[in-house]
Order: structure tokens, then sequence, then C-alpha cells
């Protein structure tokens, strides 16, 4: 293996790790809410902490949806009754 990929394997174990301590303070301070007051001002604050993606190491993209139109679903939609009618007479056929 190359040095590159055991850094990026131990990345993502530092990643997953990380997220479940987040969990787990979460967990915590659903159970005890006095805790969520308990930082010291000169600590990071504990919803800094626990901030999505803060500990995001390597970025993930994410797949943009296209927005359609609603003539353009209007279309689909017919096109679709029109398909499942037609299966229907097939097996009506049958």
């Amino acid at each position: 293996m190359k040095k590159n990929h055991l850094y990026e394997l131990a990345k993502r174990g530092a990643e997953v790790q990380f997220q479940e301590l987040l969990h787990e303070a979460r967990l915590l301070v659903d159970l005890f809410p006095h805790l969520r007051y308990s930082v010291d001002q000169d600590e990071l604050p504990l919803n800094f902490i626990m901030a999505r993606g803060s500990g995001a190491v390597t970025k993930t993209t994410r797949r943009r949806r296209r927005r359609m139109s609603a003539e353009a679903r209007a279309k689909i939609s017919a096109a679709q009754k029109a398909r499942w009618a037609k299966h229907k007479t097939a097996a009506k056929k049958r």
C-alpha cells in the first residue's frame, strides 16, 4: 500500500470516530441539558464543537438536483399516464 492510501484510510477512520464522539456528546447533552452551559468562556462553545460539518476533514460534493418547471412536470405526468393506460389495456387483452 502507498503512504497516501494509508493516510486517506486513517483520515476516514478519524472522521468516523469524530462523528461518533459528536453523536455521543449530543446524547449526553440530551440526557443532561445542564451540560450545554458548562463550558468555560475560554473554551470553545459546545455549539461550535457540535456544529454540523465542523469536523469534516475531506470535502464531499453533493449532487445537485435539477429543478423542473411545472410545465415539464405536467408533460412527464401526461406521458406516464398514457404509458400506464397503454400498459393496462395490453394486460386486459391477454
